[in-house]
């Protein structure tokens, strides 16, 4: 198969798709693989190690999407990136359709197969795919927060871990999955006032076990939420409902109620956010103000630390990227129920039932597609 790598376009995205190593594996298996010029440099992954790997360097995404039988990205494909996708192709990326019909329709015309990295599955029930960056975002989360709680950054002007005789910040995690509990991690770590909501039981028996009174823990009830919230100085969005809109846990008029100059980091943005107020962003503009209230949404957060998300990525993406190459489309996602878990589209049609519920469009099962 012919495995094509073109260089991230979204804002400030310097990830990319496979690694050198990666493209060794790949190519003695037999497969060829198509690097774009560029697509590692930024992160110290020069043309000449992907070249030595066995990759042919191609000056242009276009050439790269024309010759690939298999297109590996790590961001959501663009719009101009989404034109060039063809039908009997395979797109292997993030893909976050269910806030994003213009997307989704997009991949539909193409005719491409398209596999979301965040939908694929495990044996344990687990997203392996999304849990590397989920880990990388979630301990970002508190690293954001304290810079932008500082009053130069627009925040009420807050140490996170306070000084002997004053306060550290109170920070309110909404979550305890990968996200959470990293974001838990990194805020104990720094000494500040911590609860964490989920509705998990046994998660948060988990973690009352692990930290004990340094950390409070709350059942997700609606009217605590809106009790903490507006006690916060920080607050982390970190829901996720696999593959579907992320739930709006935070209103309008919560939000309005915060104290000024309290912190909101989104990290749930690329599936819609999970506070009414919430819009993406990006590196390059990365904050904005809502009734006082300052909102972090960058949409891919791990992307500023793209040599360290894009190993932890690979690692995981690796044995289902090669699997697809040696097996081909249909062999692999049928052999496969957990990869199968993550096709989104398929030769014009849609196979995500979370998505087709958010965007309320109609849906084919994979199976059904496949069988076909």
């Amino acid at each position: 198969m012919i495995v094509g790598v073109p260089q991230e376009v979204k804002n400030n995205e310097f990830r990319v798709g496979l690694t050198p190593g990666n493209v060794r594996g790949l190519c003695k298996h037999g497969h060829s693989v198509l690097v774009q010029r560029g697509a590692g440099e930024q992160i110290g992954l020069s043309d000449e190690s992907y070249r030595l790997a066995g990759a042919s360097l191609i000056n242009s995404a276009a050439e790269v999407f024309a010759k690939a039988e298999m297109i590996v990205k790590v961001k959501e494909p663009q719009p101009q990136e989404c034109a060039m996708l063809r039908e009997d192709q395979i797109l292997f990326t993030y893909l976050h359709l269910a806030p994003d019909p213009q997307q989704t329709m997009a991949l539909i015309a193409s005719g491409a197969t398209c596999i979301a990295y965040e939908t694929v599955t495990s044996c344990t029930g687990t997203l392996p795919l999304l849990a590397p960056m989920s880990e990388v975002a979630g301990r970002m989360s508190i690293q954001a927060a304290a810079i932008h709680l500082e009053k130069t950054s627009g925040g009420l002007g807050i140490l996170m871990a306070g000084v002997p005789g004053v306060a550290p910040a109170k920070v309110v995690i909404l979550g305890a999955g990968v996200v959470g509990r990293n974001a838990l991690q990194m805020a104990v770590g720094m000494g500040a006032e911590v609860c964490i909501f989920d509705r998990n039981i046994d998660c948060l028996r988990q973690i009352d076990m692990l930290y004990g009174n340094r950390v409070r823990t709350f059942y997700a009830d609606p009217l605590l939420v809106e009790l903490e919230v507006c006690e916060a100085d920080v607050v982390i969005g970190a829901v996720l409902l696999p593959g579907a809109a992320a739930p709006k846990l935070v209103t309008r008029e919560m939000v309005r109620k915060m104290k000024a100059g309290a912190v909101v980091v989104d990290v749930a943005i690329d599936q819609g956010g999970c506070f009414e107020t919430s819009k993406p962003t990006t590196h390059a503009d990365p904050t904005f103000m809502v009734d006082g209230i300052l909102h972090y949404c960058v949409a891919n957060m791990p992307g500023a630390v793209a040599r360290t998300s894009t190993f932890a990525l690979t690692n995981a993406t690796y044995p289902f990227i090669e699997a697809l190459a040696n097996r081909g489309i249909v062999t692999a996602l049928s052999k496969d129920h957990h990869l199968r878990n993550g096709l989104s589209v398929h030769r014009g049609s849609l196979t995500s039932e979370p998505v087709a519920q958010a965007q309320k469009v109609d849906f084919v099962s994979a199976e059904e597609l496949l069988a076909v």
